[in-house]
Formats: structure tokens, sequence, C-alpha cells
């Protein structure tokens, strides 16, 4: 009987217990969204200094039951927002909230402004071509612009060097190294042949090739900025080895030990006799081309900025000869001597309270030695005792040197997690004389020089992290022309919930008239002027890129020309103008096809400008309405093999024949055409024997290149004589061009970097 009066009062003290830890425990359930009401899941919710809490559904919603009592705090946290918490009293009543939370606006999730610009480097995320791209790029030829050329928005002009851009000439698209202007980034032109870029795609980390509506820190470009960050210093101390049918090269680059310095210095001698006697040309040569090339580097990491410097000294020489338009027999005899140099200093520096100090200096010369000659079928030199004969013309001599230097700086400080201003100055100077000896030995000089002034500022601003906008303006003052412009620059970005995005950009950009066409015959040039409106759709996802540009450029003053005194075309007047519009497609996919990377480019064009000594505002020469590519690439590995392959086409450009007139205008146009389609396949190996070889003291590359397989007849333009009615079309120099080397590196594996280490 006291047994079971004993387990009566234990089963009373336990439900009574029980009822007491029922009433302590307290529920808490709700909601957890952001700022615009979008239920956010995996957010942790918890009592602080408790074991109590839980984590959001995919709907946002929360539940879990504490037995803490009294007085405490709750919290809320989800990666990209802002932390959350509330003082709660717990006394075993159920609580409901509604939590709200800011997102943050981070690098990570932030939308990117791109319209009009391809990205690539590593704190890109837009990635589109980076080096190794350029140098697996088959028509390319290990060219970056060669490269460029595969993007929409270019153009395959062959018979002249220089980037095409959506309507604009080459003079109209500039190029900058760590922000400081190239002038001489080719190699100088020779008649009928497009010249190659000077420097290695490997310099370079990182790329922005904008098509148009570029920052306010680059100006004097009316059409497009190419835009070029050098590397920093190097994994470790490294030495190369290049050799093949037709160049020789190597080069050390030294890391220190505690890794905060290195330099480097390269030479590379190029000689195509050996090509060119193989593979004919349309040239007659008899200079065949060479080129020696020294550069050197180095760079410093100071204790919270980078010093970096890149200098190269360059010599050239080409001479051939090609029949003359105007006779049957004679001949027309070119020959080039070029020297030249470019130094690039810069120095970024934190100075602390988020502000960040960019300077940079850069100097560089070139001289070109050219000589014209007329000449008969013994190589002889002809002329004519009549000094009004006008083939005495054919015969020439020019030299033009050439110095520029540029200064910059600019300061740009962080306001909050990516909010960014900057603002800063650029000035420029540049000295170009040209010595003209015509065929009675008489010598002409011209000699032009210009500072350019201009201020800069912009800000990037980000409301969220799917809305953005860069706000920017540009100001310029050049002696030559003695007058200031002012260059407002905006660009939007929104980004969607599938992480596509939006942007739009709207600038105007201004340019001063190339030397070429100076001294002015008139004394109140203005600034040519163009009007960019971009608009773009980008999405990027799962090593895939879908991108369309809608375009509409508008060209105001630009420069009209008359001959001068010497014959010479020189500026007379801002009369001119023009507008460049269309629709650019471009889709790269390194996911469907198994260790395959392949793009799709295609640009449609409409453009008309009056400029020069059009008559009127005609489709000019150098543009296309349509234009494309394939480029495929693939890693077959169990062969240590890379197989590279583009195809680009280009519908016929517009060729015409000017001939003087009474007038304005200057010109009239007395006969036109189109050229005949131009389409181009390019193919290209890349044998790496020492991959795999984990103890192989040195990295080998073996490389094959064929531009233009199939041998396809492809006319640029036509030439018309000056003298007799007889036009000539120009055509590439060969059918197509073979090119065999070998690469070998010590201390660095490089054979990864013939692998597109994206596949």
């Amino acid at each position: 009987m006291c047994q079971i009066i004993e387990m009566k009062y234990v089963l009373l003290l336990i439900a009574v217990w029980s009822t007491i830890e029922g009433n302590a425990q307290t529920k808490i359930s709700g909601k957890y969204t952001d700022n615009r009401n979008k239920p956010l899941g995996g957010a942790s919710i918890s009592i602080k200094d408790s074991y109590d809490g839980t984590t959001t559904d995919s709907l946002g919603n929360f539940s879990f039951v504490t037995s803490e009592t009294g007085e405490h705090v709750i919290e809320a946290t989800l990666s990209g927002y802002a932390s959350y918490s509330k003082n709660i009293k717990l006394e075993g009543k159920d609580i409901e909230l509604s939590i709200a939370v800011k997102e943050l606006i981070t690098e990570l999730k932030a939308v990117v402004i791109t319209a009009g610009a391809f990205e690539a480097g590593d704190a890109k995320k837009a990635t589109v071509l980076n080096s190794i791209d350029i140098v697996t790029t088959a028509s390319a030829e290990g060219d970056i612009t060669g490269a460029l050329k595969t993007l929409p928005g270019t153009q395959q002009v062959g018979e002249t060097g220089g980037l095409f851009v959506r309507g604009g000439s080459a003079t109209e698209s500039k190029i900058f190294i760590d922000g400081n202007l190239v002038n001489n980034f080719f190699y100088s032109s020779v008649p009928g042949i497009a010249s190659r870029g000077r420097f290695n795609p490997f310099l370079f980390k990182g790329t922005v090739f904008s098509s148009g509506g570029y920052s306010a820190l680059y100006g004097q470009a009316l059409s497009s900025a190419l835009i070029l960050e050098s590397t920093d210093l190097p994994e470790r101390s490294s030495a190369n080895i290049a050799v093949s049918v037709l160049s020789i090269g190597g080069g050390v680059q030294k890391l220190s030990k505690n890794k905060k310095f290195s330099w480097g210095l390269t030479y590379d001698y190029v000689d195509l006799v050996l090509g060119f006697k193989v593979i004919k040309q349309r040239q007659d040569y008899f200079n065949y081309p060479k080129d020696h090339q020294v550069d050197g580097n180095f760079r410093i990491k100071t204790k919270s900025g980078f010093i970096k410097y890149y200098g190269y000294a360059n010599w050239n020489k080409v001479g051939f000869r090609t029949m003359d338009i105007d006779s049957f027999k004679l001949k027309d005899a070119f020959s080039l001597y070029n020297i030249n140099t470019y130094q690039n200093l810069n120095w970024k520096e934190k100075l602390g309270h988020n502000w960040k100090l960019n300077a940079g200096l850069s100097f560089s010369t070139n001289k070109d030695d050219i000589s014209l000659e007329l000449q008969d079928d013994q190589h002889k030199k002809v002329t004519f005792a009549d000094p009004y004969n006008p083939y005495n013309l054919k015969n020439a001599g020019i030299i033009n040197k050439a110095y520029y230097a540029q200064a910059r700086f600019y300061l740009e400080k962080k306001l909050g997690a990516i909010n960014m201003i900057r603002f800063g100055a650029d000035q420029f100077y540049s000295n170009e004389a040209t010595d003209y000896t015509a065929f009675n030995n008489r010598t002409y000089r011209q000699v032009i020089k210009e500072n350019l002034s201009a201020g800069f500022a912009e800000a990037d601003v980000y409301l969220t992290n799917n809305i953005a906008a860069k706000i920017g303006a540009r100001a310029e003052y050049s002696s030559i022309l003695a007058k200031w412009n002012a260059a407002p620059r905006l660009s939007l970005a929104y980004k969607f919930r599938d992480n596509s995005q939006a942007s739009f950009a709207y600038g105007i950009f201004y340019q001063r008239p190339e030397t070429n066409i100076l001294p002015s015959i008139s004394n109140n040039l203005l600034y040519a002027r163009a009007t960019h409106y971009i608009l773009q759709y980008q999405r990027t996802s799962n090593k895939r890129t879908f991108r369309t540009e809608i375009f509409y450029k508008q060209y105001n003053n630009l420069y009209k020309t008359r001959s001068n005194a010497f014959g010479n075309a020189a500026a007379l007047n801002n009369n001119g103008s023009g507008f460049a519009k269309g629709i650019e497609f471009f889709w790269r996919d390194k996911k469907t096809l198994k260790n395959i990377d392949y793009w799709i480019s295609y640009s449609y064009l409409d453009t008309k400008r009056d400029y020069l000594n059009y008559p009127n505002a005609i489709q000019p020469n150098f543009a296309a309405k349509h234009t494309s590519s394939l480029v495929v690439k693939k890693f077959v590995l169990p062969w240590k093999l890379g197989i590279n392959a583009s195809y680009t086409y280009a519908s016929g450009r517009p060729y015409y024949q000017f001939v003087p007139v009474q007038g304005e205008n200057n010109a009239a146009i007395k006969d036109h055409g189109r050229t005949i389609d131009y389409n181009a396949l390019g193919f290209s190996l890349n044998y790496l024997p020492n991959l795999g070889k984990q103890k192989a003291k040195a990295f080998t590359v073996f490389v094959l290149s064929v531009s233009n397989v199939f041998g396809q007849k492809n006319i640029f333009s036509y030439n018309y004589g000056t003298i007799v009615d007889h036009k000539i079309p120009v055509v590439p120099p060969s059918k197509r061009f073979v090119y065999i080397g070998c690469f070998i590196s010590y201390g660095i594996d490089q054979t990864e970097n013939a692998i597109n280490n994206n596949l």
C-alpha cells in the first residue's frame, strides 16, 4: 500500500514538473525577407549566447522553441545581408517576428557595368579574352589586335594596321598601357600590308576593350579604347628560349628571395627571309623584313603599393618593289628603317583612410626613314629632265621624328563597400618633325608641337547590388586648337534575378586633328566630336557568355580637307558629319562540348560619313555591313595536343576613286564599287611533349600555325593610278602563311599556358 502511495507522489511530481517546464518554453517564429519583401532562405536565427535557434526555409519562414527565460537578444544573419538583432523578453508566450534586412553591396554580388566594353583579367567577372585566348586564337598569329578582330564591333581591314571599330577609322581608336597612351603601338605601316602590334600578349594580366562609351579617365578617341594592364611580380624566377624558322629570342625574369622585387630582360630577333623565300610574296623584296627588340622591366612591392617599369627599344627595316600602277615597265621601290623606343613607369600606393594614389610617366620616340624611288627593270632610279613630269613625284625621301611624353595622376577613394570616387589630370606633349625631300633634292620641313592638358572626375555608385551607375566628366585643352572641351560620360547597369544584366552607356568624345592633316588651312578649327548611345544585355553563367548590343554613334565637326601648297591634304574646316549604328551578338561556350571552347560573334553596321575629301556622306571604304567570326579550341590530353581553328567572314567593302574638282569639297567620285566578300580560315596546333612530366627541367611547346588555309582569294580595296586611268586590287601579300616555332621555358612550367585554363 505504501509503495502505491509513493508511486502516486512520484507521478504527481513529474506531472507538476512537466507543467512547469511547458509553461517556461517559448515558441519563436516568423519570416525573414529583404527590404523589398523577397523571402530569404538559409538565414541563421538564434538566441544570443545559447544553443537555441534554426535556419529559414526557402520561403524565409522559421520556427523554434526555447526554454530560456528573461531578457535576451535574438540574432539573424545571412551572408551578403545586414545583420539583425533585437531585445526580446522570454516568458512562455509565443513570439512572432517579421525580419526585413538590407542587402549589402559587395564586389562579389554587385552588378558589373559592361556596356560597350569587353573585360578580361583576374579581377573581372565577365572574362572574354585573356592572354591564353590571344595566343591560341588561330587567326590572331599571336597579335593582340588580331585576336580582338574576332570580337563584335571590329572590322577586317587587312591593307593597313590599327583597330577599326564601329565605323571609325584606325586613328579614332587609342591604346593605353597601365593608363598611359601608346602612340606607336603598331609597327610603322608600309603600303598595302597590315602592321602588327609591337607588344607580347603575356606582358598583360588584364584587358578592357571598349568599343564605345569608355571611362572618363581616357580621351582623344572618337571610337574606342583598348586598355591593357601589365603583369605584377612573377611567381618565381624563370628563363625562356623561343626558336622558329623566322626568329630567335630569349629572356630571364629574376624574383628576389623576399618576393618583393623582380627584374627581367629579353631580346628577340626576327628575319623573314627564309619564310618569304619558301612562301612567295606579291612584293619583290630587296630587304627582307628584319627586327631587333630589347626590353626590360622591374617590379617593386612597396609597403602598401606597387611600382612598375617597362621599356623597350626596337629597330626594324624592310624594302620591296611593286609594279608601278601608272606604267607597264617601271617599278615603285619602297624602303623603311624604323627606330622606336617606349618607357612606362607607374606607381600605385594606398594613402590611408581608403585613399589610393595612381601616378604614371611615359616617354616614347619614333623615327621613320622612308625612301620612295621609281626604278626600271634593272632596278636603277628613273628621273625625267622635265621638272613637270608627274613621274618625278614618285621619287622622294621622308624622315619623320616624333617625341611623345605623358604625365598622369589620379586619386581614388572608397566610400563604403565598393562605391568609389576618382579624379585626376593628364598632361601630354608631342613634337613631330617631318623632312620631305623631293625629286629635285629640295627639302621641306614641317614641325607640329602639341601640349594637351586634361582633367577628369568619375564616381562608381552602387544603389543596390542590382543597380549601379558610373558618372564622369572629362575636360581637355589643346594648344593647337587653343580651345577647351567638356565631355560628360554616363553608364548604368541593372542585374536581373537570373544574374543576367542590362547596361546603358552614353558619352561625348572629342579628338583633335591628326598631324597628317596639319598644319591647318583654317585658324579656327574645332574638336571633332562623337556622341555614343549603347544598350547591352549580357548573361554569364556555367562557363557560357551571351551578350548583345545595339548602338548609335553621331559624328559632328569632322575634319574636311583640301590640298595645301605642297599638294598634301590639310584640315580646312569642321563641316564634316556622319553616323554609325548597328547590332552585335557574342556567344562563348566552354561547357556544352567536352574539352571544347568556342565563340561566335556577329556585327551589323550601317554607317556613312562626310569627312576629309569625301564629296558627300558615303559609306567609308574601311567599313563592312556584316562581319562574323567562329573560333574553336580543343585540347586532346592523351595526345598532349591543342587544336585551334578560326573562321572569319566580312561582306564586301566599298571602294572609291576620288578626283579633284573646283569647289569646297575638293573631290568627286569618278569610279566606285564593292569588293568581294572576305573569307579566311586559320588553323594552329600546339604540342606539349613535357606535359605531365613532373621532373622535367625544361618545358617545351611546339607550334604550327597556318593562315588562310584554303588560299581563299580576298580583295581589301583598289588602288588607282594618278597619271593613267587604271586600277589594281589590294590583296594580301600571300595566299597563306605558315609559322613553325618552338618555345622552351626554365623555372616555370609554361606548357599549361598553351591550354585554355578555363576548359
